[in-house]
């Protein structure tokens, strides 16, 4: 059984340092993920699922695809939600000016 993304939310959104944007996910309508957040690399945006640091320090994903079909399907919708929701504030902020 597949799920299907439902929504994607943004809790925020962040102008400093590599960190872009705290997103939510919601599956089938019925399931949520929360904290997941879009990274600037240094070559591209990326999608860095909800960790934890581990007794040694080291962050452990606590929810993450299996295979790389999903993860990349993932990826896709919360970036491309992503540029659509940063084109709607910039038009906006356009209308405001």
């Amino acid at each position: 059984m597949k799920m299907t993304i439902t929504e994607v939310k943004f809790r925020r959104f962040i102008n400093e340092g590599k960190l872009r944007a705290v997103v939510s996910l919601t599956f089938d309508g019925s399931f949520a993920v929360h904290d997941i957040k879009i990274v600037q690399g240094e070559e591209r945006l990326f999608v860095a699922m909800p960790s934890r640091r581990d007794d040694n320090g080291v962050f452990r994903d606590i929810v993450h695809p299996i295979d790389s079909e999903l993860r990349n399907e993932i990826e896709g919708e919360i970036l491309s939600a992503y540029r659509m929701e940063l084109d709607r504030q910039s038009a906006e902020q356009q209308d405001l000016s």
